[in-house]
């Protein structure tokens, strides 16, 4: 669902609308629409309790019932949305091209956000929400693509970090977009930027040649002498490990 547009200048016409159909819509709800259509029409300044109790069609102290305050209001609006986010979201348990689902994915969040710059901004402007069922619906896609392509033998950082390096640059490519004047947006920008993330979180070749537990432990197991972080006995006790792993393939 995208934010509702309307033709009117004045929040009095904005408000009578709201109203007209104020009975279809349980109220809390309605509240959250209307500070949403707010933020998106007229931005952050314009949502005030006073300005989204008349366009919900409610008194102001329901409000403050409902959501405390304003920041619980934007709270609130922020879960709505990572709701619609989560909703534009395509899972695709066994993607034929593991790399080409990651550009998706971020092409994906850079769309909405350009789509939705004052909800974006909300939405990330703040710390994250860690009680936000949606966000942690979302990082959980998030997670498994990354886990996905670690099984591949593609990922080339750890799997915390590439979540990292993925939320920051295509948060930086929406906000340093939205930032700019219209005729300095070249989209090479957001191109660049996601390939450059590409680079920093892949392999351009799989480390892990065969799939699966066995062929990680077969790749693990020959690079074993390379490395002298462990101690001889450590190294003997992860060998037998592997090669009981590696069997199984």
């Amino acid at each position: 669902m995208s934010p509702r547009s309307r033709d009117n200048d004045t929040g009095e016409a904005a408000a009578a609308a709201a109203v007209g159909s104020a009975a279809s819509t349980e109220p809390r709800q309605r509240i959250i629409d209307a500070a949403a259509d707010l933020l998106a029409r007229e931005g952050r300044d314009a949502v005030t309790t006073r300005a989204v109790a008349v366009a919900a069609g409610v008194q102001p102290p329901a409000i403050y019932r409902m959501f405390g305050d304003k920041g619980g209001l934007l709270d609130a609006v922020a879960e709505y949305g990572f709701t619609r986010f989560l909703a534009t979201k395509h899972v695709d348990p066994d993607p034929p091209d593991l790399i080409e689902d990651l550009r998706g994915g971020w092409d994906l969040a850079v769309e909405f956000g350009l789509a939705n710059p004052a909800l974006f901004t909300l939405m990330y402007s703040e710390p994250t929400r860690p009680t936000s069922a949606a966000f942690r619906a979302g990082l959980e896609i998030l997670m498994g693509r990354i886990r996905r392509l670690a099984a591949g033998g593609w990922l080339r950082v750890d799997e915390e970090l590439a979540a990292m390096l993925i939320h920051a640059t295509a948060r930086g490519a929406v906000l340093t977009w939205l930032s700019l004047p219209e005729d300095r947006r070249n989209p090479a920008l957001l191109t660049t930027l996601r390939e450059s993330m590409v680079a920093a979180v892949t392999n351009q070749e799989p480390a892990v040649q065969d799939a699966g537990p066995a062929g990680a432990a077969r790749a693990l197991r020959a690079a074993m002498p390379e490395r002298t972080v462990l101690s001889g006995a450590e190294q003997h006790l992860l060998g037998e490990w592997l090669d009981r792993i590696a069997s199984d393939g």
